[in-house]
């Protein structure tokens, strides 16, 4: 679907980030050509940008930052799994999760009684959505799929690995949900009265 604007320019310097004015969505206004046009292109391209796309965009320019400023700095066309690696550990400094060291007395419990000095990390879920919406704006931005770096084998086995020891940790499941099959409601017509006519 290419309904919104020509493809940015390919991120040929370190970091490459787009401004967050230059996007096209949410400064071009949409004005309508008639009432009578037939374009289905019309009534289907959004306006604003989704809460999704918004996300997207500020992750990416977070990725492109802490490229900016890695010692020695980084061009996107050089980063590696490794170096998503190492800024998914930078990330856990602002994490709000709390995740029980083996050693402590509230390991493996969800609703722990007491405070406990044990680090605040990324959440799982967090990491994981977070990889899934960088893997996306690396291909937007120009990149190969095949040379992704969020898609990294590396990187899957870390995310596997943090879910595994969060979820003993914290006493809590990541198994996904099965979603129930929808129940079929069944109308019983009410008792007729043909029995009492006699």
């Amino acid at each position: 679907m290419d309904l919104v604007s020509p493809p940015p320019p390919p991120p040929h310097s370190a970091g490459y980030s787009s401004p967050p004015h230059a996007n096209p969505i949410a400064t071009t206004p949409t004005t309508p050509t008639s009432a009578s046009s037939p374009s289905p292109s019309n009534s289907t391209t959004p306006t604003t940008p989704s809460r999704y796309e918004n996300q997207k965009r500020r992750d990416w320019n977070t990725f492109c930052q802490y490229l900016r400023n890695h010692r020695p700095p980084l061009s996107l066309p050089m980063c590696s799994g490794a170096h998503v690696l190492e800024f998914l550990r930078y990330l856990d400094q602002f994490g709000k999760t709390k995740v029980h060291n083996q050693t402590c007395p509230f390991f493996g419990l969800p609703n722990p009684p007491a405070p406990c000095p044990c680090p605040l990390r990324q959440a799982w879920g967090s990491l994981d959505a977070l990889i899934g919406r960088l893997r996306a704006a690396y291909e937007e931005h120009g990149g190969r799929p095949e040379a992704n770096p969020f898609g990294a084998r590396a990187v899957r086995i870390y995310l596997r690995e943090v879910r595994d020891f969060q979820a003993k940790a914290r006493g809590v499941s990541y198994e996904k949900k099965r979603k129930r099959p929808k129940q079929k409601v069944t109308v019983t017509p009410p008792p007729s009265d043909s029995g009492s006519n006699g």
